[in-house]
């Protein structure tokens, strides 16, 4: 079963750029919006490399190794190498915190 856990506040989330986060044995890439934060498991499906060094381009990020991208909202991927979608983490901001439904990593 999911616990929501506090993660960061969110007027110390950069706007535009991804941070990497470690949470419950999660590696997770926290990519602020505006106001919207979106959560994605760190690895690339493809190469395994950070997405949360990635660049943002509106509502994808992009794979700084070779360059595939992925829907911040949904985690699919949409452009080759990378065929499998990322795990994506439900997030919810209450009072200036950004939480995200988490479990234990087996």
């Amino acid at each position: 079963m999911d616990e929501w856990v506090r993660i960061a506040q969110l007027d110390q989330l950069p706007d535009g750029r991804g941070v990497r986060v470690d949470a419950f044995g999660h590696r997770i890439a926290l990519f602020r919006l505006g106001e919207a934060v979106y959560a994605l498991a760190d690895r690339c499906s493809h190469a395994e490399a950070s997405l949360s060094e990635g660049e943002v381009f509106e509502d994808e990020i992009e794979c700084p190794r070779h360059g595939a991208t992925f829907n911040l909202a949904t985690g699919e991927a949409l452009t080759l190498p990378a065929t499998k979608p990322q795990q994506k983490y439900d997030v919810k901001i209450a009072d200036g915190d950004v939480f995200l439904a988490l479990q234990e990593a087996s």
